[in-house]
Protein backbone atom coordinates (compact mmCIF):
# COMPACT_ATOMS: atom_id res chain seq x y z
CA UNK A 1 0.00 0.00 0.00
CA UNK A 2 1.37 3.70 -0.98
CA UNK A 3 -0.16 6.59 0.33
CA UNK A 4 -0.29 9.60 -2.10
CA UNK A 5 -0.29 12.50 1.16
CA UNK A 6 2.08 13.01 3.97
CA UNK A 7 1.20 13.67 7.11
CA UNK A 8 0.89 17.62 8.24
CA UNK A 9 2.55 17.01 11.39
CA UNK A 10 5.21 19.93 12.02
CA UNK A 11 7.50 20.94 15.23
CA UNK A 12 5.94 24.34 16.63
CA UNK A 13 9.95 25.53 16.09
CA UNK A 14 10.67 24.13 13.01
CA UNK A 15 12.44 26.88 11.25
CA UNK A 16 10.21 29.13 8.22
CA UNK A 17 11.83 31.38 5.46
CA UNK A 18 11.06 34.79 4.44
CA UNK A 19 7.28 33.40 3.14
CA UNK A 20 6.86 32.26 6.73
CA UNK A 21 6.62 29.15 5.10
CA UNK A 22 8.11 25.55 6.37
CA UNK A 23 10.11 23.19 4.42
CA UNK A 24 7.03 20.77 4.94
CA UNK A 25 5.24 23.78 2.78
CA UNK A 26 7.38 22.48 0.29
CA UNK A 27 7.01 18.39 0.06
CA UNK A 28 4.74 16.66 -2.63
CA UNK A 29 3.36 12.95 -2.24
CA UNK A 30 5.38 10.11 -0.40
CA UNK A 31 7.94 8.77 -3.14
CA UNK A 32 6.91 5.43 -4.50
CA UNK A 33 10.40 4.83 -6.60
CA UNK A 34 12.41 1.88 -5.14
CA UNK A 35 14.08 2.19 -1.99
CA UNK A 36 17.62 3.96 -1.67
CA UNK A 37 16.73 5.36 -5.00
CA UNK A 38 19.49 8.65 -6.03
CA UNK A 39 16.28 10.46 -7.38
CA UNK A 40 14.45 10.89 -3.98
CA UNK A 41 17.73 12.70 -2.79
CA UNK A 42 17.80 14.86 -5.47
CA UNK A 43 13.84 15.74 -4.22
CA UNK A 44 15.21 16.39 -0.73
CA UNK A 45 17.90 18.52 -2.09
CA UNK A 46 15.10 20.10 -4.56
CA UNK A 47 12.80 20.84 -1.69
CA UNK A 48 16.18 22.15 0.29
CA UNK A 49 16.49 24.94 -2.35
CA UNK A 50 13.04 26.43 -3.20
CA UNK A 51 12.88 26.29 0.52
CA UNK A 52 15.75 28.52 0.97
CA UNK A 53 14.84 30.64 -2.26
CA UNK A 54 11.46 31.54 -0.54
CA UNK A 55 9.79 30.80 -3.83
CA UNK A 56 6.05 30.59 -3.44
CA UNK A 57 4.92 27.48 -4.26
CA UNK A 58 2.06 29.15 -7.04
CA UNK A 59 5.14 30.82 -8.92
CA UNK A 60 6.99 27.46 -9.48
CA UNK A 61 5.90 24.93 -12.66
CA UNK A 62 7.25 21.62 -12.68
CA UNK A 63 7.63 19.93 -16.08
CA UNK A 64 8.69 16.59 -17.01
CA UNK A 65 8.50 13.84 -19.26
CA UNK A 66 8.27 10.23 -18.76
CA UNK A 67 10.63 7.86 -17.38
CA UNK A 68 11.22 7.05 -13.57
CA UNK A 69 12.93 11.02 -13.47
CA UNK A 70 9.91 11.95 -14.77
CA UNK A 71 7.81 10.91 -11.48
CA UNK A 72 9.82 13.20 -9.26
CA UNK A 73 7.53 16.61 -9.67
CA UNK A 74 4.58 14.47 -7.87
CA UNK A 75 7.13 14.33 -4.98
CA UNK A 76 8.03 18.64 -4.30
CA UNK A 77 5.85 21.33 -3.99
CA UNK A 78 2.64 19.79 -4.15
CA UNK A 79 0.69 23.56 -4.11
CA UNK A 80 2.64 24.32 -7.26
CA UNK A 81 1.78 23.89 -11.18
CA UNK A 82 3.21 20.94 -13.05
CA UNK A 83 2.60 19.12 -16.73
CA UNK A 84 4.18 15.73 -17.36
CA UNK A 85 4.24 15.87 -21.18
CA UNK A 86 5.20 13.40 -23.90
CA UNK A 87 8.13 11.09 -23.57
CA UNK A 88 11.33 13.50 -24.31
CA UNK A 89 9.26 16.32 -25.29
CA UNK A 90 9.28 18.35 -21.72
CA UNK A 91 11.76 21.26 -23.67
CA UNK A 92 8.76 22.48 -26.11
CA UNK A 93 5.89 21.52 -23.60
CA UNK A 94 8.31 23.69 -21.13
CA UNK A 95 9.12 26.40 -24.39
CA UNK A 96 5.41 26.96 -24.72
CA UNK A 97 4.68 27.65 -20.98
CA UNK A 98 7.46 29.45 -20.92
CA UNK A 99 6.51 31.74 -23.26
CA UNK A 100 3.01 32.42 -22.08
CA UNK A 101 3.97 33.35 -18.87
CA UNK A 102 7.74 33.84 -18.28
CA UNK A 103 7.15 35.23 -14.64
CA UNK A 104 6.79 31.37 -13.37
CA UNK A 105 10.02 29.63 -12.34
CA UNK A 106 10.70 26.74 -14.40
CA UNK A 107 11.75 23.31 -13.34
CA UNK A 108 12.15 20.35 -16.08
CA UNK A 109 12.97 17.23 -13.90
CA UNK A 110 14.35 14.57 -16.77
CA UNK A 111 16.25 11.03 -17.21
CA UNK A 112 19.38 10.11 -19.63
CA UNK A 113 16.56 8.39 -22.01
CA UNK A 114 14.49 11.19 -21.66
CA UNK A 115 17.10 14.01 -22.78
CA UNK A 116 19.44 11.64 -24.74
CA UNK A 117 17.72 9.58 -26.92
CA UNK A 118 14.30 10.33 -27.49
CA UNK A 119 14.38 13.86 -26.33
CA UNK A 120 17.73 14.62 -28.26
CA UNK A 121 16.44 17.20 -30.63
CA UNK A 122 14.31 18.94 -27.97
CA UNK A 123 16.91 19.04 -25.89
CA UNK A 124 19.29 20.92 -28.16
CA UNK A 125 17.06 23.20 -29.39
CA UNK A 126 16.09 24.44 -26.10
CA UNK A 127 19.73 24.83 -25.26
CA UNK A 128 19.91 27.22 -28.46
CA UNK A 129 17.21 29.35 -27.34
CA UNK A 130 18.41 29.74 -24.27
CA UNK A 131 14.98 29.19 -22.16
CA UNK A 132 15.27 30.52 -18.89
CA UNK A 133 14.64 27.32 -16.97
CA UNK A 134 16.16 24.89 -14.46
CA UNK A 135 16.68 21.74 -16.24
CA UNK A 136 17.90 18.96 -14.28
CA UNK A 137 19.33 15.15 -15.74
CA UNK A 138 18.76 12.32 -13.10
CA UNK A 139 21.61 10.41 -15.07
CA UNK A 140 21.80 6.44 -14.36
CA UNK A 141 22.40 4.92 -17.01
CA UNK A 142 19.58 2.56 -17.24
CA UNK A 143 16.26 2.84 -18.69
CA UNK A 144 15.04 1.96 -15.00
CA UNK A 145 10.81 1.87 -16.28
CA UNK A 146 11.70 -0.67 -19.12
CA UNK A 147 14.21 -3.52 -16.69
CA UNK A 148 17.44 -2.01 -16.97
CA UNK A 149 18.72 -1.59 -20.66
CA UNK A 150 21.81 0.44 -21.40
CA UNK A 151 21.01 4.38 -21.88
CA UNK A 152 22.61 6.89 -24.21
CA UNK A 153 24.54 7.82 -21.12
CA UNK A 154 26.16 4.72 -20.15
CA UNK A 155 29.49 4.45 -19.87
CA UNK A 156 31.93 2.70 -22.55
CA UNK A 157 32.53 -1.33 -20.12
CA UNK A 158 29.59 -0.75 -17.91
CA UNK A 159 28.07 -3.73 -16.92
CA UNK A 160 24.50 -4.50 -16.45
CA UNK A 161 23.66 -7.50 -14.24
CA UNK A 162 22.93 -9.61 -16.78
CA UNK A 163 24.24 -9.45 -20.46
CA UNK A 164 27.55 -8.51 -22.05
CA UNK A 165 29.04 -4.83 -21.40
CA UNK A 166 27.89 -1.50 -23.06
CA UNK A 167 30.36 -1.08 -26.36
CA UNK A 168 28.90 2.27 -27.70
CA UNK A 169 30.45 5.54 -27.08
CA UNK A 170 28.01 7.31 -24.58
CA UNK A 171 26.55 10.67 -25.13
CA UNK A 172 27.97 13.13 -22.46
CA UNK A 173 25.13 15.74 -21.47
CA UNK A 174 27.54 18.52 -20.13
CA UNK A 175 29.97 18.54 -23.03
CA UNK A 176 27.12 18.29 -25.22
CA UNK A 177 25.52 21.31 -23.73
CA UNK A 178 29.07 23.33 -23.56
CA UNK A 179 29.05 22.44 -27.34
CA UNK A 180 25.74 23.76 -27.99
CA UNK A 181 26.17 27.38 -25.82
CA UNK A 182 24.28 26.31 -22.47
CA UNK A 183 24.70 29.61 -20.35
CA UNK A 184 24.99 27.91 -17.13
CA UNK A 185 26.37 23.74 -16.61
CA UNK A 186 27.14 21.99 -13.70
CA UNK A 187 27.40 18.49 -12.52
CA UNK A 188 26.37 16.64 -9.34
CA UNK A 189 25.71 14.05 -7.27
CA UNK A 190 22.69 12.79 -5.85
CA UNK A 191 24.88 11.54 -2.41
CA UNK A 192 26.15 14.98 -1.91
CA UNK A 193 23.31 17.07 -0.83
CA UNK A 194 26.16 19.72 0.33
CA UNK A 195 26.83 20.42 -3.23
CA UNK A 196 23.98 20.09 -4.31
CA UNK A 197 21.54 22.79 -2.98
CA UNK A 198 23.52 25.47 -3.73
CA UNK A 199 23.89 24.45 -7.23
CA UNK A 200 19.96 24.11 -7.76
CA UNK A 201 19.87 27.29 -6.16
CA UNK A 202 21.87 28.94 -8.79
CA UNK A 203 20.07 27.13 -11.21
CA UNK A 204 17.12 28.69 -10.51
CA UNK A 205 18.63 31.97 -10.14
CA UNK A 206 20.37 32.31 -13.35
CA UNK A 207 18.62 34.47 -16.01
CA UNK A 208 18.88 31.49 -18.91
CA UNK A 209 19.36 27.93 -19.76
CA UNK A 210 20.56 26.19 -16.54
CA UNK A 211 21.80 22.40 -16.80
CA UNK A 212 21.72 20.22 -13.75
CA UNK A 213 23.34 16.62 -14.58
CA UNK A 214 23.36 14.81 -11.38
CA UNK A 215 24.32 11.16 -11.34
CA UNK A 216 21.70 9.24 -9.55
CA UNK A 217 21.90 5.50 -9.03
CA UNK A 218 19.40 3.06 -10.21
CA UNK A 219 19.66 0.25 -6.87
CA UNK A 220 17.95 -1.88 -8.72
CA UNK A 221 19.64 -2.27 -12.17
CA UNK A 222 22.84 -0.30 -11.89
CA UNK A 223 24.13 -0.28 -8.29
CA UNK A 224 26.56 -3.15 -8.32
CA UNK A 225 30.40 -3.65 -9.33
CA UNK A 226 31.36 -3.47 -12.70
CA UNK A 227 28.62 -0.53 -13.17
CA UNK A 228 30.43 3.37 -13.72
CA UNK A 229 27.01 4.69 -12.32
CA UNK A 230 27.18 2.88 -9.08
CA UNK A 231 27.32 4.68 -5.49
CA UNK A 232 30.57 2.83 -4.82
CA UNK A 233 31.92 3.93 -8.37
CA UNK A 234 30.82 7.44 -8.56
CA UNK A 235 32.04 8.26 -5.00
CA UNK A 236 35.49 6.58 -5.85
CA UNK A 237 36.17 8.95 -9.07
CA UNK A 238 34.35 11.97 -8.58
CA UNK A 239 35.95 14.65 -8.50
CA UNK A 240 34.98 18.32 -7.27
CA UNK A 241 36.73 20.72 -9.48
CA UNK A 242 34.62 23.90 -8.09
CA UNK A 243 33.17 23.88 -4.83
CA UNK A 244 30.14 26.82 -4.81
CA UNK A 245 28.43 28.88 -2.23
CA UNK A 246 25.20 31.03 -3.29
CA UNK A 247 24.58 33.75 -1.63
CA UNK A 248 21.50 35.90 -1.78
CA UNK A 249 20.62 39.40 -2.30
CA UNK A 250 21.61 41.93 0.95
CA UNK A 251 22.06 44.96 1.34
CA UNK A 252 25.94 44.18 1.72
CA UNK A 253 27.26 41.21 0.56
CA UNK A 254 30.12 39.42 2.05
CA UNK A 255 31.95 36.07 1.50
CA UNK A 256 34.70 34.65 2.70
CA UNK A 257 37.34 33.80 0.03
CA UNK A 258 40.89 33.95 -1.05
CA UNK A 259 41.79 36.42 -3.79
CA UNK A 260 43.23 33.93 -6.91
CA UNK A 261 41.63 30.76 -5.47
CA UNK A 262 37.99 31.53 -5.49
CA UNK A 263 35.72 34.78 -7.48
CA UNK A 264 32.06 35.77 -7.11
CA UNK A 265 29.91 35.72 -9.94
CA UNK A 266 27.02 38.52 -9.20
CA UNK A 267 23.77 37.28 -11.39
CA UNK A 268 20.59 39.42 -12.75
CA UNK A 269 18.88 39.39 -9.40
CA UNK A 270 21.83 40.43 -7.27
CA UNK A 271 22.44 37.23 -5.58
CA UNK A 272 25.88 36.04 -6.12
CA UNK A 273 27.17 32.23 -6.33
CA UNK A 274 30.95 32.27 -5.32
CA UNK A 275 33.48 29.91 -6.83
CA UNK A 276 36.17 28.13 -4.54
CA UNK A 277 38.52 26.40 -7.00
CA UNK A 278 40.42 23.25 -5.84
CA UNK A 279 42.15 23.73 -9.21
CA UNK A 280 43.40 27.42 -9.27
CA UNK A 281 44.38 27.33 -13.23
CA UNK A 282 40.44 26.24 -13.98
CA UNK A 283 38.05 29.00 -15.26
CA UNK A 284 34.75 28.81 -15.08
CA UNK A 285 33.51 31.72 -17.29
CA UNK A 286 35.61 30.05 -20.18
CA UNK A 287 33.91 27.57 -22.58
CA UNK A 288 36.90 26.29 -24.07
CA UNK A 289 38.40 25.92 -21.03
CA UNK A 290 35.75 23.71 -19.63
CA UNK A 291 35.36 21.95 -22.98
CA UNK A 292 38.69 20.94 -22.71
CA UNK A 293 39.16 20.10 -18.69
CA UNK A 294 35.66 17.25 -19.67
CA UNK A 295 37.86 16.07 -22.41
CA UNK A 296 40.74 15.60 -19.99
CA UNK A 297 38.88 14.27 -17.37
CA UNK A 298 37.43 11.40 -19.36
CA UNK A 299 40.92 10.26 -20.08
CA UNK A 300 41.78 9.98 -16.33
CA UNK A 301 38.37 8.49 -15.50
CA UNK A 302 37.36 11.03 -13.19
CA UNK A 303 33.41 12.35 -12.49
CA UNK A 304 33.86 16.17 -12.74
CA UNK A 305 31.43 17.68 -10.46
CA UNK A 306 30.47 21.42 -9.55
CA UNK A 307 29.65 24.48 -11.09
CA UNK A 308 31.46 23.79 -14.78
CA UNK A 309 30.52 26.98 -16.76
CA UNK A 310 28.77 30.08 -16.33
CA UNK A 311 27.55 32.52 -19.07
CA UNK A 312 25.85 35.17 -16.81
CA UNK A 313 25.38 38.19 -19.75
CA UNK A 314 23.70 36.48 -22.34
CA UNK A 315 19.93 37.00 -22.80
CA UNK A 316 17.58 34.69 -22.44
CA UNK A 317 15.05 33.50 -25.37
CA UNK A 318 12.58 36.75 -24.63
CA UNK A 319 15.57 38.90 -24.38
CA UNK A 320 16.38 37.51 -27.53
CA UNK A 321 13.33 37.75 -29.60
CA UNK A 322 12.36 41.36 -28.23
CA UNK A 323 9.20 39.56 -26.02
CA UNK A 324 7.11 42.56 -24.18
CA UNK A 325 7.80 42.65 -20.32
CA UNK A 326 4.09 41.87 -19.25
CA UNK A 327 3.32 37.63 -19.54
CA UNK A 328 1.44 37.05 -22.86
CA UNK A 329 -0.95 34.99 -20.73
CA UNK A 330 -1.76 38.62 -18.92
CA UNK A 331 -2.55 40.33 -21.26
CA UNK A 332 -6.58 40.99 -22.93
CA UNK A 333 -7.61 39.16 -25.62
CA UNK A 334 -8.60 42.92 -26.99
CA UNK A 335 -4.68 43.95 -26.92
CA UNK A 336 -3.62 40.48 -28.46
CA UNK A 337 -6.07 40.83 -31.35
CA UNK A 338 -4.42 43.04 -34.32
CA UNK A 339 -7.80 43.51 -36.40
CA UNK A 340 -8.21 42.85 -39.65
CA UNK A 341 -6.44 45.75 -41.01
CA UNK A 342 -3.28 45.18 -39.30
CA UNK A 343 -3.33 41.55 -39.97
CA UNK A 344 -3.77 42.34 -43.67
CA UNK A 345 -0.92 44.48 -43.57
CA UNK A 346 1.39 41.72 -42.06
CA UNK A 347 0.04 39.05 -44.29
CA UNK A 348 1.00 41.23 -47.29
CA UNK A 349 4.73 40.97 -46.30
CA UNK A 350 4.88 37.61 -47.44
CA UNK A 351 3.15 38.05 -51.00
Amino acid sequence: MSYIAKPKVTHPKIPRNNLGLTVRDYEGAVSTLCAGCGHDSITAALIQAVFELGIEPHRLAKMSGIGCSSKTPAYFVSQSHGFNSVHGRMPSVTTGANAANHDLTYIGVSGDGDSLSIGMGQFAHVIRRNLNMCYIIENNGVYGLTKGQYSASADVGTKAKKGPANKQMPIDPVSTAIGLGATYIARGFSGDKQQLVPLIKGALTHKGFALLDIISPCVTFNDHEGSTKSYSHTRRFYHHVIDTDFVPPAAEIKAAYDEGEAMPVELHDGSKIVFRKLDRHYDPTSRAAAFTYLRDSVQRGEIITGLLYIDHESGDMHNLSGSVDKPLASIPYQELNPGKEMLAKVMSRYR
